[in-house]
């Protein structure tokens, strides 16, 4: 049981959910019946795809589904790059009442094996380019049936499986949505997080509807007129959101980007589509402030606003980037379970290093271990109530009990509430350090290195001493044109100490060429914690790397 009084906006937006609702009407077949079907919904490698080519996309492939023995209910994997198709192929499995799921296409073959057989999906939709690099587990797949491979290399299809093209073409281009419940399954989310096993969230039909009216449109003013580009691909629910679902819920376009995300080829990207909205991770805002002369080389005027998620956004990228290109950063957080950000700063609002403040529809609490709220200012565990948290885990009780209790989630974070309503990230709960008897924030430490001109990512973890105490250690990557030295080092922990409370020092730096991350570019901490981290790079090494 939870006691106290949470926090919650008021100026809550008043949404209202038909309980029979189709959520593949209201995000994609709604434009066409609002008259924007040959309006661009997506931007894809020199191409515009109008909403009337990916509602008809959309309907030959869910029947398409159909054809196929598809029932109601049970679900289709996407491993699908950013594209039209991934799209289509996502509205059109939800608009027959069956479930996708969008997958990470850069995992490793034996993750895909656990997730196609935990999630028992009969079909899978898949990018050839993709498909090359996994098809030998094929055999592993107990539950899977068919294979549609999208052919985007020229090699013709494996004889057991399908041609995309000749499969929709043979599809009707008309297709009825089935009456789904609002509180239908309509897609599942794998949680990437930087630890643990992966887990299947279950987010219902209504679940979007709550995330566009609560955060992009009161929070971005997301409308018709914008053009949204997102670093996170859709296969993430940050992504999802920023370039699907939120451009469609308003009748904007999108604009899909298949390749990796890379600082250059990010402002390539929003020059050449006139992006109004890109959507980032602190790792490659630092990554973007990094290349020489950007702000001269890449004429990114078109923008009017930038997003953060991921992990906290340190102040003085922040500075950066708004001193570079004269546009805003609103940082956020947003979860798997939640679906997308449900803290966020907001225009005009900006406190720089904070998250900022509660988004209307949420509720908040910052408890303590016994689930006791704390006193404002402390440190605690955040726990979140609102509308689009998914129902459960799939195949996961226990851990389904343990992260939701009644409409609240834990998710996992921990926080302070300044006097302001402002909310301040803190790491993750098992990230949190307890140095001299007092708590260290690892963030609070990256986001001072960073601060420091030599320094371009930082992760810190806590390592044991000699005396099997807790101290602080920092993983730096540097910025090009310095090099690593003791004296380097020493010269951070002196930055360090001028700048925050003497005691968070890091008593050890290490240099590294890169830091472990997941394909969202969190930083995955406990690889640096763990006792088969890699060696570290010697300042030779680090150079030639």
């Amino acid at each position: 049981m939870l006691y106290g009084q949470p926090d919650s906006n008021t100026n809550i937006p008043q949404v209202s959910v038909p309980d029979q609702f189709n959520a593949a009407t209201a995000f994609l077949d709604s434009n066409i019946t609002e008259g924007r079907g040959a309006k661009t919904a997506i931007y894809y490698q020199g191409q515009a795809f109008s909403y009337a080519q990916i509602a008809e996309l959309a309907n030959r492939i869910g029947n398409g589904l159909l054809d196929l023995g598809l029932d109601m209910e049970q679900r289709v994997a996407l491993i699908l790059l950013d594209s039209p198709q991934f799209a289509a192929a996502f509205f059109g499995a939800i608009k027959i009442g069956a479930v996708p799921i969008p997958i990470n296409t850069v995992l490793r073959p034996d993750d895909y094996v656990y997730m196609l057989n935990d999630s028992r999906a009969r079909i899978l939709l898949i990018h050839a380019s993709l498909w090359q690099n996994i098809k030998q587990i094929r055999p592993q797949l107990s539950y899977l049936r068919h294979v549609i491979v999208i052919n985007d290399t020229g090699i013709s299809a494996s004889p057991d499986t399908r041609d995309f093209e000749q499969w929709i073409g043979q599809a009707s281009a008309a297709l009825e949505p089935v009456a789904t419940s609002k509180d239908d399954s309509a897609f599942w989310l794998y949680s990437s997080g930087s630890t643990g096993f992966p887990k299947g969230c279950i987010h219902l039909q209504h679940d979007m509807v709550y995330t566009t009216e609560y955060y992009a449109k009161p929070i971005l003013g997301l409308n018709e007129n914008d053009i949204t580009f997102s670093a996170a691909k859709l296969y993430f629910a940050y992504g999802l959101g920023n370039n699907l679902y939120f451009p469609f819920g308003v009748g904007a376009s999108a604009v899909h980007y298949p390749g990796r995300p890379l600082a250059e080829d990010m402002f390539k990207t929003i020059e050449q589509n006139r992006a109004t909205i890109f959507f980032g991770v602190p790792t490659l805002y630092a990554a973007m402030l990094a290349l020489p002369d950007a702000a001269k080389r890449f004429d990114c005027s078109s923008l009017r606003i930038c997003v953060s998620a991921g992990e906290a956004l340190p102040a003085d990228i922040l500075q950066r980037w708004e001193d570079a290109f004269q546009v805003p950063i609103l940082d956020g957080i947003g979860s798997t379970e939640i679906l997308h950000i449900f803290i966020s700063n907001r225009l005009g609002e900006i406190k720089p290093g904070s998250t900022g403040k509660l988004v209307p529809g949420y509720a908040a609490l910052i408890t303590d271990e016994q689930n006791i709220p704390v006193q404002q200012g402390d440190i605690g565990n955040l726990l979140i109530s609102g509308d689009s948290i998914a129902a459960s885990y799939w195949n996961k009780h226990e851990k389904t009990k343990a992260t939701i209790s009644g409409p609240w989630i834990h998710t996992g974070d921990k926080y302070y509430q300044d006097d302001e309503g402002y909310y301040w990230y803190c790491g993750r709960t098992d990230d949190m350090l307890k140095v001299g008897g007092q708590w260290v924030s690892p963030i609070e430490v990256e986001n001072t290195l960073i601060g420091h001109p030599a320094v371009l990512e930082s992760a810190v973890v806590g390592v044991l001493d000699n005396e099997n105490l807790v101290k602080t250690k920092a993983f730096v990557v540097l910025r090009p044109g310095y090099s690593a030295s003791d004296a380097l080092a020493e010269e951070l922990k002196d930055f360090v100490k001028s700048r925050i409370a003497p005691f968070k020092y890091p008593r050890q730096i290490e240099f590294r060429a890169e830091l472990p991350k997941t394909a969202t570019g969190k930083i995955q901490r406990f690889l640096l914690r763990g006792t088969g981290r890699t060696e570290p790079l010697d300042p030779k090494q680090l150079e030639e790397a």
